[in-house]
């Protein structure tokens, strides 16, 4: 279930994060995920937030399904770029093979421990054979809240790795870093690309 405190902060702060997380060009990571993909891939963007990453697979061809659990978000979504942004939680993901490819960009990072072995499987049934994953979460150990009420779930890099192996995903690029957000706290993160095995 999706925390109460992390969806009113997006839901009351969206124009915020939208201005900070705007770009004209799609990120090197956005770039890097839709070479993977075949034209006019079909791509659900989970947590989609104000739907930038979507307006970039859109502006290549691609057919982004933006959707989040934050209505604040999907508004400012629509009314920006009539993306077709819509309401679906994590738990909602039930679709069986219809998406070419998932984009997780620092939203599944919002989930509870125990519910991601869950969710990844049920994004791996949600995809095509050989469909991408790009899985992005901030690196650590715990869960806790920010300076601005967001709950995280903190993972390692080798736990990222074996939960994505055991959804039946084939890890096939690592990127980390640090990256400061809408709390200012310059945090470590990892970036994973992932194929779904046969």
């Amino acid at each position: 279930m999706a925390d109460a405190k992390t969806i009113t902060f997006y839901d009351t702060a969206a124009k915020r994060y939208a201005n900070l997380t705007s770009t004209d060009t799609p990120s090197d990571q956005l770039t890097a995920f839709m070479a993977l993909l075949p034209p006019q891939a079909h791509v659900l963007d989970l947590g989609c937030g104000p739907a930038q990453a979507s307006v970039h697979m859109r502006d290549k061809g691609l057919r982004p399904d933006p959707v989040d659990a934050s209505q604040g978000m999907i508004d400012l979504a629509n009314e920006t770029h009539q993306i077709g942004a819509r309401m679906l939680t994590f738990d909602d993901v039930d679709m069986v093979g219809v998406y070419d490819g998932v984009w997780a960009n620092f939203s599944l990072l919002h989930a509870p421990r125990a519910d991601l072995p869950r969710l990844l499987a049920a994004l791996a049934t949600a995809m095509r054979s050989n469909g991408i994953l790009h899985v992005a979460l901030k690196t650590g150990t715990g869960e806790a809240r920010d300076e601005i009420d967001r709950l995280y779930t903190y993972l390692t890099v080798t736990e990222i790795h074996g939960l994505l192996t055991s959804a039946g995903f084939a890890v096939i690029a690592t990127v980390e870093g640090h990256e400061v957000g809408c709390a200012g706290t310059d945090d470590p993160f990892v970036a994973m690309r992932a194929r779904k095995n046969d």
